[in-house]
């Protein structure tokens, strides 16, 4: 079910599929809630998947003014209790890792089990950890659209997406230089003073081995800051592994969502 929800000032474009426990989505940087489109599906088969679209993305309707990133966990918040979740598991990728990380620490009580998925840890700029990569990024974002295949191999494996070209569509249609474009590199940029050894809740960290967006390392490393993780690296994987393998990653947020009882894993 797509459908418009009110959250504040924000009109929130989401989709809602299956049944069960709620688990929100949190989509990356650079696109919107159909990032999912894959995953969602399969997650569905036990979870009421929440996916949608944050400020300045997608169909969401919010005002012409700046937000930061706890602007983004108050959102994700209030969309849960507008839908009636008091609580939810909390799946965020890349970007949406940051978001989840904020939406966590600020409002624990709303999150049950978290998962990151290629991302990288507040307080830290993702140019102090990635400095080359995300240089060759912005240098090829502000090309767009004429750069938007090279862009794109950032993002999954040239091998993926010589058998998927489809793919290779993904950025055809951004536009970073508008106004929203702007607002939404504002708050993508925002480093918020929060603590990661705060977080108490069940966290399991997903890395790809190919992702040239935030090293494997980078995510994964993140085990040594919040208190009870588990770790999943993901071999020949990209940026975007939702896009590439849902299925198998589907399998392994679903058992570590379901699982009853959790082994606290000590950094």
């Amino acid at each position: 079910m797509s459908t418009m929800v009110e959250v504040g000032d924000l009109r929130v474009a989401c989709t809602i599929t299956g049944n069960g426990p709620p688990l929100l989505l949190l989509h990356g940087a650079e696109g919107s809630h159909r990032m999912f489109d894959q995953i969602a599906p399969h997650l569905a088969a036990w979870f009421t998947v929440i996916a949608y679209d944050q400020r300045d993305c997608g169909g969401t309707e919010n005002p012409d003014a700046p937000s930061t990133l706890q602007d983004l966990a108050a959102d994700a918040k209030g969309l849960l209790h507008a839908l009636g979740h008091a609580r939810a598991h909390v799946y965020g990728t890349s970007f949406g890792g940051r978001v989840a990380q904020c939406l966590a620490l600020c409002h624990p009580k709303v999150v049950e089990r978290l998962v990151l998925g290629s991302t990288w840890p507040l307080p830290l700029a993702l140019d102090t950890l990635n400095p080359e990569g995300v240089a060759q990024i912005q240098a090829l974002r502000a090309q767009l659209p004429d750069s938007a295949e090279k862009l794109v191999s950032y993002f999954l494996p040239e091998a993926f997406l010589e058998t998927h070209p489809q793919f290779l569509n993904i950025f055809k249609d951004a536009r970073p230089a508008t106004a929203r474009g702007v607002r939404r590199a504002q708050t993508v940029a925002d480093t918020p003073a929060l603590d990661l050894r705060a977080l108490t809740q069940p966290t399991l960290l997903i890395a790809g081995t190919l992702d040239r967006v935030v090293p494997p390392e980078v995510t994964l490393g993140m085990s040594e800051l919040i208190v009870d993780t588990r770790s999943l690296r993901l071999e020949g994987v990209g940026h975007a592994g939702v896009a590439q393998v849902p299925e198998e990653i589907a399998t392994h947020v679903g058992r570590f969502l379901r699982q009853p009882t959790l082994e606290a894993v000590s950094p």
